[in-house]
């Protein structure tokens, strides 16, 4: 058995990096007419720090547990060129240690549990870019609605990370996902509502009262039924999204451990090519 010494220092390890006052709010929300509307708002392409993905899924949860809140809207300011672009990749370069990469996948994990286990049904509304996290989100989200300039992909082969195929794959067909992931190549707003998974696409200046108009339509049914409904469907999902997202992280760790993903971070940070090759086929 570890000793208390042992102990602490593997908590200070695990332990996500403790928020700064000095960091602005990324994260906005209200209650509008029974609906919660959650905002994501960090300039200028909505990549998250690990503390706010903490702060996302916090405030996701909150407003899941509020019995005033019959539905949830995640959105983001309209005005920046994203709806979500992942993480903030400058955060890890910068972390000489791995504290950084050990609370943004917490941090993830968390928010893309607390979108699917919310209590109340969720509409991602997604304008810009919608990049790995934010592929987890709206595939977790039980309605997308998408203003006609958005586009969606994981570049994470690129950025030295996995994960997030689980939710793709709720958003395209699978060999569509297989391809998307390992080329990097994004698909449109309008072939995801031919697939059937983005319920409307609109102007990106009709986005959030196309959002706010379904909203009502939930909220406006009986809360009790509407929350089992969002249990039941949950409970015959054919993939346990969290444990399959979980499993795919820990690629990323292995990854991490052989260097290419401080290669890859280092490189998209520096805007210049990773040098990853391995002719001598090391990692295979």
């Amino acid at each position: 058995m570890a000793g208390p010494a042992i102990r602490r220092a593997r908590a200070r390890r695990l332990a996500p990096p403790e928020p700064s006052d000095t960091l602005s709010p990324v994260i906005r929300s209200q209650v509008r007419d029974h609906v919660a509307e959650v905002v994501i708002d960090n300039p200028p392409v909505n990549a998250l720090p690990v503390k706010g993905w903490f702060e996302l899924a916090d405030t996701i949860r909150a407003h899941g547990r509020d019995a005033q809140v019959h539905a949830l809207i995640v959105s983001a300011n309209p005005e920046l060129r994203a709806f979500q672009a992942g993480v903030d990749i400058k955060e890890l370069a910068a972390d000489p240690t791995n504290q950084s990469l050990i609370g943004v996948n917490r941090g993830c994990w968390e928010t893309f549990a607390a979108v699917y286990d919310c209590e109340v049904p969720v509409i991602a509304a997604v304008h810009g870019y919608c990049l790995g996290g934010g592929i987890g989100i709206a595939g977790n989200a039980d309605i997308v609605v998408a203003a006609d300039d958005a586009t969606f992909g994981l570049p994470e082969v690129d950025r030295g990370a996995l994960g997030a195929a689980t939710h793709l794959a709720r958003l395209v067909p699978y060999h569509k996902m297989r391809a998307m992931f390992l080329t990097g190549s994004s698909v449109t707003a309008a072939e995801l509502l031919a697939f059937g998974t983005v319920e409307r696409v609109v102007p990106r200046a009709q986005l959030l009262d196309t959002a706010r108009e379904l909203a009502q339509v939930i909220a406006a049914k009986s809360p009790l039924v509407i929350r089992r409904a969002k249990e039941s469907l949950n409970a015959i999902d054919p993939v346990d999204v969290k444990r399959s997202y979980r499993f795919e992280q820990g690629f990323t760790f292995e990854l991490n451990l052989w260097g290419d993903s401080d290669e890859l971070r280092q490189a998209f940070v520096e805007k210049r090519d990773a040098d990853v090759g391995r002719p001598d086929g090391a990692g295979s």
